[in-house]
């Protein structure tokens, strides 16, 4: 097992650089491997983060935050440990952390995903001894389509609802997933709304140069607005509130790898579940441990036994590694818009 790494109180923490990653509560220093509120928390007094992240890094955590931003692969020496950060494919500004000290190397990935993205810079594999990975999908059951063929299914939704008469209201997480929906769909179908928090999230996107289709904000239109050609996109926490009532007819849906389950697209009461992750499936967990060239795995955030035990199995050493964060991200938080859904 590795030295350089261990679990306190405030997180993950390198003794030898003196720093947190990912940490729990407010530290001297951060290093953050993105800015979904469950990995960057507020209070710390100083932040490492990649660039490519900064506007959402900024409307997370506030622009009088301490941050020393770097370009990927950029090397940090702090107290003799060499950091660096290296694309992981999960959103605009998603880092793993290369750590090195005296020959070792650990990798702390935070939430990665291999597939392609429009919105990102695709996941790079890093050679180390210690791979950290979550297992938030971490089951055989959740292995998934191909993104173009979720997206040809939202666009046939869409144009489907409209011959119906019907506005549709796609629910997305804030930061990350309904950027991602975004830039994949066909934009020239119809108009497309958003909720105010995800107006806000991306314009913190676009200053980050990712190209996004022109999104209208919801409260912008006079009442008796006709929605039936729209799409509105939308947080989670927006499903079932009064917010919805004013868009008429609609058929609702949500984007989640939580989808692949008919049990959990029941319990979200919507009308259509689209099976889409920023996560890694379970065969993309392994192939992105495999490309590590890792002896050891510490297993965190989701389906933790089950991994750690199949990659015993397979012959690498593993450890559960304790977490505060939930199942899903809570990204709704801290990025307030000018409508209430409640």
């Amino acid at each position: 097992m590795t030295k350089l790494l261990r679990t306190t109180e405030c997180g993950l923490y390198c003794p030898q650089g003196d720093f947190y990653v990912d940490p729990w509560r407010a530290v001297p220093r951060a290093v953050v491997t993105h800015a979904h509120s469950d990995h960057a928390r507020w209070g710390s007094e100083s932040y490492l983060a990649a660039r490519e992240g900064e506007g959402i890094f900024r409307l997370r955590l506030g622009h009088e935050t301490n941050f020393d931003f770097v370009e990927y692969g950029e090397v940090r020496t702090i107290n003799g440990v060499r950091v660096s950060l290296h694309p992981a494919g999960h959103m605009t500004g998603a880092a793993q952390v290369r750590i090195e000290y005296q020959g070792e190397v650990c990798v702390v990935s935070g939430d990665y995903k291999l597939e392609a993205d429009p919105t990102c810079r695709a996941f790079e594999p890093v050679k180390c001894h210690t791979f950290v990975t979550e297992s938030t999908f971490g089951l055989p059951i959740y292995r998934w389509t191909p993104g173009a063929e979720i997206f040809a299914e939202i666009n046939a939704w869409w144009r489907s609802n409209q011959e119906q008469g019907k506005a549709s209201l796609l629910y997305g997480y804030t930061v990350g997933k309904a950027q991602r929906l975004l830039a994949g769909i066909d934009s020239s179908i119809g108009p497309i709304f958003g909720h105010g928090a995800i107006i806000n999230a991306c314009e913190a996107y676009r200053a980050c140069d990712v190209k996004l289709p022109e999104v209208q904000r919801v409260m912008s239109v006079e009442k008796g607005f006709d929605w039936s050609r729209t799409l509105v996109i939308a947080p989670p926490s927006a499903n079932g509130t009064p917010w919805m009532r004013r868009f008429g007819r609609l058929s609702t849906g949500m984007a989640s790898g939580w989808m692949r389950v008919r049990g959990i697209r029941r319990r979200k009461a919507v009308d259509r579940g689209f099976v889409l992750s920023d996560h890694v499936d379970w065969s993309s967990m392994l192939t992105a441990i495999h490309e590590t060239g890792a002896e050891t795995v510490w297993v965190t955030h989701g389906y933790v036994s089950q991994v750690v035990e199949h990659l015993k199995k397979i012959g690498l050493q593993a450890a559960a590694l304790a977490t505060q964060f939930g199942t899903e991200e809570d990204d709704d938080v801290g990025v307030e818009g000018d409508e209430v859904a409640t």
